[in-house]
């Protein structure tokens, strides 16, 4: 009996990448034998850092946990379904973080639409750690843009660059 290799998704726009990302895929990587990070082309969002800026950055703290963890891990654009993708990509689950009830509200419709439109790929949920259940994308770079200390919610190099953005 061949055993299938277990490959997660963990989707987002990471516009920038945070610390809660960051431990949530620190803890995928327990969990698979190969984790793809999906940086989703949301232009509803209107980001702050351009795609090639967000996989840019995301890749750099990948390849750390990728080090650390031995766990090969993928940084891939996309801008298609999250189901789609996640066939592209030969995804098993999708890793989902959640930081409160609200999270879930939203992530249970998903899962249930997901689920109809392709019911072999399952969805996984980690909570986030306490220490960064209330960092959100969207505020660290409303401090950012306030000029207040982010150092805590992001990776030095992505505090680096929102710095850089805001000084412009």
């Amino acid at each position: 009996m061949t055993v299938k290799k277990r490959i997660g998704l963990y989707p987002g726009t990471f516009d920038p990448i945070t610390l809660g990302h960051v431990d949530i895929i620190e803890r995928a990587v327990k969990m698979v034998d190969e984790l793809v990070v999906g940086v989703a082309i949301n232009r509803d969002k209107a980001p702050l850092f351009s795609l090639d800026e967000r996989v840019r950055m995301t890749s750099a703290e990948m390849a750390t946990i990728s080090k650390k963890s031995g766990v090969p891990i993928r940084v891939v654009p996309f801008e298609t379904l999250l189901m789609k993708f996640a066939e592209e990509v030969n995804a098993n689950f999708i890793v989902r973080g959640l930081r409160a009830v609200s999270d879930f509200e939203y992530e249970f419709q998903m899962v249930g639409m997901n689920q109809k439109l392709n019911d072999d790929i399952e969805t996984v949920f980690l909570m986030a750690d306490v220490r960064y259940q209330f960092i959100a994308s969207r505020l660290v770079k409303e401090i950012a843009r306030l000029g207040g200390a982010i150092d805590s919610f992001v990776p030095p190099a992505v505090a680096k660059a929102l710095k850089a953005k805001f000084q412009k």
